[in-house]
């Protein structure tokens, strides 16, 4: 009765790791793409500086 509670908990720990995993995929391509449209939408002014600050 324990290795099967064991088995079971394993099992859910591996799935809710690998959905987050899944769901961090996710969220590393939709920064990927904003940080990549930064560079396409930058500012026509700035005089050569990189932050506007």
């Amino acid at each position: 009765m324990v290795a099967l509670l064991l088995v079971l908990l394993l099992a859910l720990i591996l799935f809710g790791a690998g959905f987050a995993l899944k769901a961090l995929w996710w969220i590393a391509v939709i920064v990927l793409v904003v940080w990549l449209l930064g560079f396409l939408v930058r500012p026509a002014g700035g005089g050569g500086r990189w932050y506007r600050w």
